[in-house]
């Protein structure tokens, strides 16, 4: 088999084009332990999010984690499952053809924009492949994650190198790297939380759920934690919401290891316990609505609070389709694209030119 592949055949007279490919975690193709189990290992056979060395971690995760976890998992997917499928996947998807669209009203007609998922369908190498396949000459990668990790952002950008691993002819490719205080993140942030105090009054406690990684993490020089301190405290300076009124916790720990504290549903249970009778829960690092905060915030941590003695708990949903977050995430695509909008584009005669060129030197296309 051969190292490098063949290329595309390259349409001389063609004008480059530029995309955008956003990026979120993934997704089994169905609420079901067959079809969580490869998604599961590809998810957890990432160094990336398992930092255990392999010859430790393979027989735990083929012993024990893929024999148990695909059928638990699949009852808690199956609980937030649409007729669209996975939440997460139709909001991703729905995010692209919206940001193609607002990108065409603001005169950016040429841009070509994909979606892709780090683990499952569709893949990264897939998309960026399409991308190819359209002419994309440079390529602006947006993984969703507003808060930068190793296990997360950095995981995409890794996958766009493996991905190009085998291309001959290689584009230019930009990154973001996180956005966890970009003023339009931040006010689409703001407005839906006022939208939902507006509609249910203010809650006693904002809590902002992330989702959790080790300590180690953390201690080995890893950002995750300070930026969404960051978010938490540009957030609430916002919504003018006193400090003692809004709490950052952590989600979705993983493992006996300690994970970023303080702990979400232990947080929420003690609220309950000391005579806080509401709680607003957001979690302003998932971008989209998702099995982690449609189950585990919206189901299990309200069902915690309430058990506890909580009388008022109020999930706010995603960013999702907002159209202030879309405005946001083109702002934030179109000032990282940079130069590459600005640059004068050939015009059409000087494609004919090129093309004619190009024939007359025996190229086919």
């Amino acid at each position: 088999m051969t190292r490098f592949w063949q290329e595309p055949a390259y349409p001389h007279g063609q004008a480059p084009r530029t995309g955008i490919l956003i990026v979120n975690l993934g997704t089994p193709a169905a609420p079901t332990a067959a079809a969580l189990r490869p998604y599961l290992k590809e998810f957890l056979s990432d160094p990336r999010v398992v930092e255990i060395p392999r010859l430790v971690w393979w027989p735990i995760l083929n012993g024990i984690i893929l024999t148990v976890r695909p059928a638990k998992s699949a009852k808690k997917y199956a609980s937030v499952w649409t007729d669209e499928g996975s939440p997460l996947k139709a909001h991703t998807e729905k995010q692209a053809k919206l940001l193609a669209g607002y990108l065409t009203q603001a005169g950016e007609r040429e841009l070509v924009v994909n979606w892709a998922m780090r683990y499952g369908q569709p893949s990264i190498r897939s998309q960026l492949d399409a991308m190819r396949a359209a002419g994309c000459t440079r390529i602006l990668v947006v993984p969703l994650y507003p808060q930068f990790a190793a296990s997360t952002t950095a995981t995409v950008i890794d996958e766009v190198a493996t991905s190009l691993r085998h291309w001959r002819n290689l584009p230019e490719i930009r990154y973001v790297r996180s956005f966890a205080d970009d003023p339009g993140y931040i006010q689409a942030l703001a407005a839906s939380v006022h939208e939902h105090w507006k509609k249910n009054g203010q809650a006693d406690r904002l809590v902002l759920s992330f989702h959790g990684i080790p300590r180690r993490s953390l201690d080995l020089g890893d950002p995750y934690h300070c930026e969404c301190y960051k978010t938490g405290r540009l957030l609430g300076e916002a919504l003018k919401l006193p400090p003692e009124r809004l709490i950052v916790s952590f989600q979705s720990r993983f493992g006996k290891a300690e994970w970023l504290k303080p702990y979400t549903q232990p947080t929420l249970e003690e609220l309950a316990r000391t005579g806080v009778g509401s709680v607003d829960v957001m979690c302003p690092g998932f971008v989209s609505d998702c099995l982690e905060t449609l189950e585990e915030i919206n189901i299990e941590c309200r069902e915690a609070f309430l058990h506890a003695g909580g009388k008022r708990f109020g999930y706010i949903p995603c960013l999702n389709e907002r159209p202030d977050w879309i405005e946001a995430l083109m702002a934030l695509s179109l000032r990282q694209m940079g130069n590459w909008l600005t640059e004068a584009r050939p015009d059409q005669d000087a494609l004919a030119r090129q093309a004619s060129r190009a024939r007359e030197m025996g190229a086919r296309a």
